[in-house]
């Protein structure tokens, strides 16, 4: 199995360096936008704002993070810091969703 790490081109300068990233960031961003929809259709399914966050969920994917960033030879505090990150932005998204689909629902202070 070759790790992600390995797929890291060599780069001689800083424009070769961006030209990767940004070709990452194609791939990224249509990722990351398909897992907001899944994030609307959670406020859609839960009846109640304080099903929103869920703390064991949370920790699940984090800890399922940081054993593939390892499998893939990356830094686990890093990848942590970063879906911790983009699940509080998901999470407010979230909650925004619910308040917008379930109108009349009790929310979540």
């Amino acid at each position: 199995m070759t790790q992600a790490i390995n797929n890291v081109q060599h780069c001689t300068t800083m424009d070769d360096v961006r030209r990767h990233i940004d070709a990452l960031d194609d791939v990224l961003v249509p990722l990351l936008v398909t897992r907001g929809g899944y994030m609307t259709q959670a406020a859609r399914i839960k009846q109640d704002a304080s099903q929103v966050r869920d703390e064991e969920r949370i920790q699940a994917i984090v800890d399922r993070v940081r054993v593939r960033t390892q499998v893939e030879g990356g830094e686990p505090d890093v990848l942590e810091a970063i879906y911790r990150s983009m699940m509080e932005a998901y999470i407010a998204h979230e909650h925004r969703e619910f308040a917008r689909l379930h109108p009349t629902a009790t929310q979540e202070g």
